[in-house]
């Protein structure tokens, strides 16, 4: 049996917050008298067909509870996903349709399942009990939240002060997320730290039930390659769990060797003794683990987990291969630049500080000292196209992994 402090030790990696962690630590220690574990909850709106690892970071931490002997409750909002998540819009959200809904969810299961256990995963659809409500239900869910509170949370303030629109239904979001935790009385529920307001409504909810307010976990929003920005598929930075096991690798690594260090806690089952012997190494301390073959383990663990560890086997031996025979060296740097188009190759060389001008670049090109992805580039009016990312070199010595980002 795992210990509350160690239980305690694993749930706090990467948790931005646990509201309140004093609750948490009794409702482990009464889970581990009574043998009962703790109803572990996180919902997910099927808004979009296929997920990034932006995504999987709340997926990883249930995976961590489901491995601590708890029951994890793999919530799919078909209903909330009708009316769309106002969190952090500016405008608002386009409700899906049933069919849409329905769609996108069977596809989630497919790809969670790679990472939870299936027979130890209780998958709950909030239609099931959010459907049957009727007209007077709502209302009286309505009546438990003000007006006044709904507009502390940000969103919704930003909105109000500038102006800006805010539909009726958007407001019962957040009551309605809340009850889904009054339903399953949930012991626990996690969501990234954008979804705070909306935890802490469960809490309320479950008080006025007479329930035991749920404990709030928040998890941060995982930066994309850029290493600045939240992952996301419209800002290009995004890696995705469906994508071919050989860009997956090459996007790992592209990454810095800070945001290593930061999916290594976020995404991988890496205990927190290999966690410290990362970091140990990145940092230069003495007996860590070397950052290449570090960045190199965990691009095999993320398409082991996908793909299968035959695939990533493969990729890695592939990645190793081109490399070495276009002698590129395996650890570049990383540069995003925005573009919509084909850029210019004389552009793309001098913005990306590769080259001090346009006219520098065309002299170089003629010269012979340019290479696309470890080809020569013999056109100095070459289009580069845009792909999830390039490989530049000028010169024997200057070489930049560049990721384009759709303007």
């Amino acid at each position: 049996m795992v210990s509350v402090q160690e239980q305690m030790a694993v749930i706090r990696r990467g948790a931005v917050e646990i509201l309140v962690e004093a609750e948490l630590e009794e409702k482990l220690q009464a889970a581990a008298r009574t043998g009962k574990p703790l109803k572990i909850k996180a919902g997910f709106d099927p808004t979009a067909p296929d997920l990034h690892l932006g995504h999987t970071v709340l997926i990883q931490k249930l995976k961590q509870f489901q491995e601590l002997g708890h029951e994890v409750i793999f919530l799919i909002g078909d209903f909330t996903g009708m009316i769309g998540d106002p969190t952090g819009k500016s405008e608002t959200r386009k409700p899906l349709t049933r069919e849409q809904v329905l769609q996108n969810a069977e596809t989630y299961k497919e790809q969670v399942f790679k990472i939870l256990d299936p027979a130890r995963t209780r998958v709950v659809f909030n239609s099931e009990w959010l459907g049957p409500m009727n007209a007077a239900g709502l209302i009286q869910l309505a009546a438990r939240y003000t007006v006044a509170r709904m507009l502390e949370r940000d969103d919704f303030h930003k909105r109000f002060t500038s102006q800006q629109p805010i539909a009726i239904h958007e407001f019962l979001y957040p009551l309605i997320q809340g009850y889904d935790s009054v339903a399953l009385q949930s012991d626990v529920e996690l969501g990234g730290t954008d979804q705070k307001f909306n935890l802490l409504v469960g809490r309320e909810l479950q008080r006025q039930e007479g329930q035991r307010p749920q404990t709030v976990l928040t998890t941060p929003l995982l930066e994309g390659l850029d290493g600045v920005n939240k992952m996301s598929k419209s800002l290009g930075n995004y890696i995705g769990i469906t994508e071919p096991a050989k860009e997956i690798y090459g996007k790992v690594m592209s990454i810095s060797d800070t945001l290593m260090l930061r999916y290594y806690e976020l995404l991988s089952d890496i205990d927190l003794v290999g966690l410290r012997r990362v970091q140990d190494g990145v940092e230069g301390d003495a007996g860590g683990a070397h950052p290449m073959e570090s960045k190199k383990a965990l691009a095999r663990e993320l398409v082991g987990r996908f793909h299968g560890p035959g695939a990533a086997r493969q990729a890695e031996e592939e990645f190793v291969l081109q490399f070495r025979q276009k002698e590129i060296p395996d650890d570049i740097p990383l540069i995003e630049f925005s573009a919509g188009q084909p850029v210019w190759i004389c552009r793309l060389l001098a913005e990306t500080g590769l080259v001090a001008s346009n006219g520098e670049a065309r002299r170089l090109i003629q010269q012979g000292g340019v290479k696309l992805d470890g080809e020569k580039v013999t056109d100095p009016d070459l289009e580069v196209a845009i792909s999830a990312a390039v490989v530049l070199q000028a010169g024997k010595r200057r070489f930049a992994r560049i990721i384009f980002k759709q303007n």
